[in-house]
């Protein structure tokens, strides 16, 4: 249902079984996906394409302008997937040219009040951002992350997947996967694994992340030589070269 005192431009395209509150802006360039449900004084601008299932609460703003001086009105993008949740009070800026035109969510996510998601940033699946968390540009948060309250996030960082920042943490470096960080700013503090062992990790995989977490963070070693044993590793677990990559592609340098 679409209440008689929500705004829709014309040319929005709205799907099936769409819930749309009072004094909610829905922009020309937006796109809806069934079975959404919109509640009162959200808006929405675009171009911004959301798909199937998501729940977006009052006072949301999804898809407006960036922050970044150096916006200039081009006409860059949000996509967001299937089945999130925006809470109270969310921001979610567009992309800019500097980078790929382009903010971009996943699915299955959980944005609780008054988070931020700042412009060209790409969230994976099945994250959570507690309440004010924030990141800036750029940043790349991978599947199943989560992010504490008031937790902050420097621009350009990455944040693995699996990994847990701790509520009022401030991230200046990359965060492996399967790493809990905390801190101002965030240093490493042992593996996730209590949410490892949740998502369904074998033990015997967890035991092996674990070995790799050592290499880098328990022997003294700088980064190249920590990188010797993780790759040794690696050969017979596919989670420990996704730890291993993450880390040599680092641009910003990981937490130590």
């Amino acid at each position: 249902m679409i209440h008689e005192q929500a705004i829709i431009e014309p040319g929005a395209q709205i799907g099936e079984n769409v819930s749309i509150g009072p004094w909610t802006y829905v922009g020309k360039d937006v796109v809806i996906g069934d079975n959404c449900d919109i509640r009162s004084n959200v808006v929405i601008k675009g171009p911004t394409t959301i798909g199937k299932g998501n729940t977006i609460y009052q006072f949301a703003t999804i898809g407006e302008d960036c922050q970044d001086l150096k916006y200039a009105g081009e006409p860059t993008q949000l996509i967001i997937g299937d089945n999130n949740t925006f809470r109270e009070c969310c921001t979610i800026h567009r992309g800019t040219i500097q980078d790929n035109s382009l903010t971009q969510i996943g699915s299955n996510n959980l944005f609780m009040a008054y988070t931020h998601v700042a412009h060209d940033c790409m969230v994976g699946s099945n994250c959570i951002m507690a309440n004010n968390a924030s990141i800036a540009g750029h940043v790349h948060v991978g599947d199943w992350a989560i992010l504490g309250g008031m937790v902050g996030v420097h621009q350009f960082c990455h944040i693995g997947a699996h990994s847990f920042i701790a509520a009022n943490s401030l991230v200046l470096k990359d965060v492996p996967p399967f790493v809990m960080a905390s801190g101002h700013g965030a240093s490493p503090f042992g593996l996730n694994s209590e949410g490892l062992k949740r998502r369904g990790f074998a033990k015997e995989t967890i035991l092996a992340i674990r070995r790799a977490y050592k290499e880098v963070y328990r022997k003294g070693l700088n980064v190249d030589d920590a990188l010797v044993g993780v790759n040794e590793l690696a050969k017979d677990h596919e989670a420990v070269n996704d730890f291993a990559e993450f880390i040599k592609s680092s641009q910003r340098g990981i937490i130590r």
